[in-house]
């Protein structure tokens, strides 16, 4: 608690004074007093504690958790499109008596993939845009939190957010088809696949959306930079695809798909995980080997290239 203050002059201040001229009156100028506030001495939690509490709150800000109530329906009403399919074609497979689901584990994301673009649009530059534009990084930084706490935190964040979205849905298949009693091999195998996928897909999308909202301080700038960052490159692919078909060059197709984030995953899906390609157009053509390979050095190059974008971009933020 505060203490009284002592008055100019006393043991408890320091100060001069200065003559105001030929009034004689004369005023405290410079007074520096000690009002009692007590130091902490308690114990400091450290880096570790500020990482995952970072962590905690930028996931839970990403579900509009601790935010306004219109700050939690766009999450919510994505998440429940994602989940609401996902019973749906299992309520399909249990009323029609199918062998199978009707969509591969590994296609969920991507014939879904619109839901989840919109989500890291309106998410990725609720993780880094405010702290830019209203100027907090700095005070992130006056703790014992640096760059590389604070991009890793929000990057695992972003991912965990996206991993949550995707792999919920894999999670209804499973249980639906396991009710349905289908067989317990193949769908293990498959929903272990699609988890997989998942991953990978949530690494990569979390840096790119991550990277595209740090540019800008700008909330709406960044919503329209994220979602073209995703839907130019699928469109142009697709529409490359088409060509190369036509012309019956269907080995260029796996390699059109290097250009599209999207692409990239259905790559290394359809060449390491025995999935059927989703996005070649106008129908599905496997990648070779060296396509996929290429796909997945590409897509892990280009999420180490997003970390690292983010820790020099907060080098000059952190100013």
């Amino acid at each position: 608690m505060p203490t009284d203050a002592p008055a100019a002059g006393s043991p408890g201040s320091t100060g001069s004074t200065a003559s105001t001229g030929d009034s004689g009156t004369t005023a405290a100028t410079d007074v520096i007093h000690d009002i009692g506030y007590r130091h902490y001495d308690g114990p400091r939690l450290g880096r570790g504690y500020a990482r995952r509490s970072l962590f905690t709150q930028s996931l839970r800000a990403a579900y509009g958790l601790g935010r306004s109530a219109k700050s939690k329906v766009p999450p919510a009403l994505l998440f429940g499109i994602m989940c609401l399919v996902a019973l749906i074609l299992v309520a399909v497979a249990i009323g029609t008596g199918m062998d199978e689901l009707p969509l591969e584990y590994t296609d969920y994301a991507i014939y879904l993939q619109p839901v989840i673009f919109l989500f890291i649009a309106a998410q990725a530059p609720v993780s880094v845009s405010r702290d830019l534009r209203f100027r907090t990084v700095p005070l992130y930084f006056s703790r014992p939190v640096e760059r590389l706490d604070y991009v890793s935190a929000k990057y695992a964040a972003m991912a965990s957010a996206l991993f949550v979205l995707t792999a919920t849905p894999l999670l209804i298949l499973y249980v639906g088809a396991l009710l349905a009693k289908l067989d317990f091999t193949d769908q293990t195998k498959g929903f272990a696949q699609g988890l997989v996928s998942a991953a990978l897909l949530s690494l990569l999308f979390a840096g790119i959306g991550l990277a595209i909202a740090a540019l800008t301080p700008r909330r709406g700038f960044g919503v329209a930079a994220v979602i073209a960052a995703f839907t130019v490159p699928f469109g142009a692919v697709s529409a490359l695809q088409g060509i190369a078909w036509e012309q019956d060059n269907l080995g260029a197709i796996g390699w059109f798909a290097l250009f599209s984030p999207i692409g990239l995953i259905d790559n290394v899906q359809s060449t390491f995980l025995g999935a059927t390609p989703a996005t070649a157009s106008p129908e599905p053509v496997d990648p070779s080997t060296a396509a996929g390979t290429a796909a997945l050095l590409v897509a892990l190059a280009l999420a180490a290239g997003c970390f690292l974008f983010l820790l020099r971009r907060y080098r000059k933020a952190g100013l």
